[in-house]
């Protein structure tokens, strides 16, 4: 059982950074895909972004491209989100999420973090 624990969120003014973390523990982190995900009040859960096993290939929802960036750290068994000139619009819940496979998906994840919270302010 992979556990994914996220950190980093927090209350940031339009315009400004974070960076997120989602720790994982287990044998499996290296060989799958990881993905980052959302939930905006009284919204779907949405795709934010997913990274390769490797590292090698990323994907972007098109509301985030050019704004943020995937990335990870397999011996240290992390995956990061860097969001920069962040909105209003980004405020939500953002989860990591295990893929079930080894490319950048916007799908097929079956283990999911507890969340961190993000809030951007006008």
């Amino acid at each position: 059982q992979v556990q994914l624990v996220e950190s980093g969120g927090g209350l940031v003014q339009a315009g400004g950074s974070l960076r997120l973390s989602c720790a994982a523990s287990g044998r499996t982190f290296s060989s799958v895909a990881m993905g980052w995900f959302r939930r905006a009040p009284g919204k779907e859960r949405e795709f934010v972004s997913a990274i390769s096993w490797a590292g090698t290939s990323t994907t972007y929802a098109d509301s985030v491209k050019g704004r943020f960036t995937i990335s990870r750290d397999n011996a240290k068994k992390t995956v990061y989100l860097q969001m920069n000139s962040l909105k209003p619009e980004d405020t939500a819940v953002y989860y990591c999420a295990r893929a079930t496979v080894a490319f950048a998906t916007r799908d097929a994840y079956d283990n999911w973090g507890q969340g961190t919270q993000v809030t951007v302010s006008s």
